[in-house]
């Protein structure tokens, strides 16, 4: 199977295609066009999804596969140019299951890299951290002690983590329209050991996954917007006209289309200011689950009609546990930035993260940290005396 004999270093231990540079070789000379057989299974969403993220696989790998190598060459200064046509024999089935399961046609945080790439290893234990595997990998990543495995993996030990959070928010929200203080307090209580816990897993990133293997895998999850390797698009052969082919553009896998703090930004009523990296924020809302797209926005009108944070601030227990919530984001943002210096800024001389963002913006963090203690400093004023 392609896949399995696609990764830098395969399960086995001996070098794939990506390593060898002849992984775009067999997409145009032996891989078929299996769109025809896609149909089948339009009603099967586990089937489409485990099309969808493979799909996804094979054309970043395809498309990026030459910037590896130059990576490599230039000791890892430069990517050089990424291919910008996609051959119809994946163009079009990508297109096709990722319509079905309601993606980009291009690899995505949710439905491919990340949250849909684990499996259990004993099936019959329960979905924890020891007990995770990767399914598709470009590095090194079917060796679950690698650092491609560990950098995925940690996500999806954050996110399991994530249930008691969504719950929180949704009991709170109807807590507040009944005037149940009480009930307020208890479902605070539960999202702030919730995002504890997520706060306690991102930590173990460092010891999962290591700065300097970052750049090994990282090529291989850059967008096609804002990069320079995609200086032009690319051409998805056999889905526009081929008298006037339309240049796709999309933007890459990223941790920022996660849902978690999205969903605490709102629940909170952190307002941040309109700059152009807040554009490309709004922008990466697309790339999001159609249900955690439909949660969020609900989310947002609740936030603004039932005055949560009014009612969080009458009580003491309430208003604190709304403080130390705000203080959980602002651990999560300044661990994730610790992240960026030490993996990519220390590692990568690339100006632009894989989603298409400018990865230093100091226009857009002093601003954001602002608003932040803006916040922060209301609510405490509004902090009752004992």
């Amino acid at each position: 199977m392609i896949l399995q004999e696609m990764p830098i270093t395969k399960a086995d231990g001996t070098p794939g295609l990506l390593a060898q540079n002849k992984l775009g070789v067999k997409v145009q000379t032996e891989f078929p066009n299996l769109v025809e057989h896609i149909e089948k299974y339009r009603n099967n969403q586990v089937v489409i999804s485990a099309l969808y993220r493979d799909y996804s696989f094979l054309a970043s790998a395809y498309l990026l596969e030459p910037c590896h190598h130059e990576y490599q060459r230039t000791s890892r200064t430069t990517y050089g140019l990424a291919r910008d046509l996609l051959p119809e024999n994946i163009a079009v089935p990508i297109a096709k299951v990722a319509e079905l399961a309601g993606f980009m046609p291009f690899m995505e945080y949710a439905g491919s890299y990340a949250l849909a790439n684990w499996k259990r290893l004993d099936p019959s234990k329960p979905v924890e951290y020891g007990n995770l595997a990767l399914i598709r990998a470009f590095e090194n990543g079917l060796d679950r002690e690698s650092s491609e495995a560990g950098f995925v993996l940690v996500h999806v030990d954050m996110v399991r983590s994530s249930g008691p959070l969504v719950a929180g928010a949704w009991n709170a929200v109807e807590a507040v329209e009944r005037g149940e203080e009480e009930r307020l307090e208890e479902c605070l209580r539960e999202m702030l050991e919730a995002i504890q816990k997520i706060n306690a897993c991102m930590e173990n990133m460092w010891n999962k996954s290591k700065p300097r293997d970052y750049g090994s895998f990282r090529t291989f999850i850059f967008g096609i917007t804002k990069q320079s390797m995609f200086p032009r698009g690319v051409i998805y052969e056999g889905v526009s006209s081929s008298t006037s082919p339309t240049r796709q553009s999309f933007r890459g896998e990223s941790g920022a289309n996660d849902s978690i703090i999205p969903l605490l930004d709102i629940f909170l009523d952190i307002p941040y200011p309109h700059t152009p990296l807040t554009d490309i924020l709004l922008d990466f809302r697309k790339y999001r689950p159609g249900n955690h797209r439909e949660f969020l926005e609900w989310m947002h009108r609740k936030q603004e009609t039932v005055g949560m944070r009014k009612m969080a601030m009458k009580g003491r227990g309430t208003a604190e546990l709304w403080l130390r919530l705000a203080d959980q984001v602002r651990e999560f943002r300044w661990r994730h930035w610790c992240f960026t210096r030490e993996y990519v800024l220390k590692e990568s001389r690339h100006p632009v993260a894989t989603g298409g963002s400018p990865i230093v913006n100091v226009s857009f963090l002093a601003p954001c940290l602002l608003s932040w203690f803006r916040v922060w400093d209301s609510c405490r004023s509004h902090l009752p005396m004992q």
